[in-house]
């Protein structure tokens, strides 16, 4: 008897921005920088030091921090549009 076996695909989906609508960004002061924790261990401690880093030093206006639940999860829609909306970048993490 065969055996069945699932593959997750560990990328999470992109979301599809009209052509153009990319922004860079020419400096971080005034900006509002977001950050995925994926819940592995430390990153939170390293998210921290970024963002007193970010906002002493570089001028960042503000930081906007969301947790996903593990790992092994794609964070949700409505924490992706939460972020596109507010922020001007986005970094993903990750820990141990």
């Amino acid at each position: 008897m065969a055996e069945t076996q699932f593959v997750y695909d560990p990328v999470a989906p992109c979301l599809a921005a009209p052509h153009g609508s990319r922004r860079s960004l020419d400096r971080l002061a005034g900006k509002v920088i977001g950050f995925i924790d994926n819940a592995k261990p430390n990153f939170n401690f390293l998210v921290d030091d970024l963002c007193e880093l970010l906002v002493s030093k570089y001028g960042v206006a503000s930081v906007v921090k969301r947790r996903k639940r593990s790992a092994s999860q794609a964070a949700t829609e409505a924490v992706l549009t939460e972020l596109t909306e507010q922020c001007d970048a986005v970094i993903t993490g990750s820990g141990d």
